[in-house]
């Protein structure tokens, strides 16, 4: 009974000092470049203009933290990092200001619901252009597959099946972490800026603001490092029939690939 509870004490120990470790060291770069985009998404009272320039500084973020992170045993094209930046401009910039266009036309709202819901915008637009750019530059992998693992870390074959997986988790993740940073604050914020504190000293709303935003990022990276771990882990029989007759393993792991954007 004792080696069982040391066995889980170590499992426990082992499992919160990797994720610990990972979010320090995707926080390091992460939230410091990544709060003041977030800040410029958010403003309110956006103009075509500056809707367009946040939604393609972000996109252009998340473009260099990609080829950074590029998978090294699968690597990919140059052509395929322009093709998911482009398709996630345009999907993020488009999607942003076509609600920001139906929401300045629904005359059912009055001026100050009108702002409340244009505040939201920008979470719908960035998790679509997420989901682009994962789709467009992940694509070849649901043909080509990609590698597994066994518990020796030697590489059993490559597989379509854990692609799928891959680009599931990949996309969900990438879904779960942009809703705590933009959703949160616009609501923290429409209740602040109601306070005597905020309407007596409306130079102090930006730097609050910051300050939000800073604490949601704190709080999306661990929520969205944990939903899935970097190298999953999926049963051979679930695989194809050649990867599993490769390995005596019962279980092999993948890769799922970069998981966090700035949002």
């Amino acid at each position: 009974m004792g080696e069982m509870a040391e066995l889980v004490l170590h499992s426990l120990k082992t499992f919160w000092r990797e994720r610990v470790t990972s979010w320090l060291k995707h926080s390091t770069g992460y939230i410091p470049f990544g709060t003041p985009i977030v800040v410029g998404l958010l403003l309110p009272n956006q103009t075509l203009a500056s809707t367009v320039f946040w939604q393609w500084l972000n996109q252009s973020h998340n473009a260099c933290v990609n080829y950074a992170n590029r998978n090294a045993t699968k690597p990919s094209p140059t052509s395929k990092f322009i093709q998911g930046y482009l398709g996630a401009v345009i999907s993020a910039v488009s999607i942003a200001v076509g609600l920001n266009v139906l929401v300045q036309s629904a005359n059912k709202f009055t001026p100050a619901t009108r702002l409340l819901i244009q505040r939201f915008v920008p979470f719908p637009a960035v998790a679509s252009a997420n989901i682009c750019n994962v789709v467009l530059m992940r694509h070849t992998e649901l043909k080509e597959g990609i590698d597994v693992l066994d518990s020796n870390g030697n590489i059993v074959g490559s597989s379509r099946i854990a692609a799928k997986h891959a680009l599931i988790e990949t996309a969900l993740t990438r879904v779960v972490l942009p809703m705590p940073i933009l959703v949160l604050p616009p609501m923290i914020m429409s209740i602040m800026e109601k306070t005597s504190l905020l309407r007596s000293r409306p130079r102090m709303v930006l730097p609050v603001q910051g300050l939000v935003c800073l604490a949601a990022f704190g709080l999306a990276l661990p929520l969205a490092i944990s939903l899935f771990p970097q190298m999953s882990e999926i049963e051979t029989s679930r695989l194809e029939p050649e990867i599993a007759m490769a390995t005596t393993s019962k279980t092999v792991v993948y890769n799922k690939g970069l998981s966090h954007e700035c949002t």
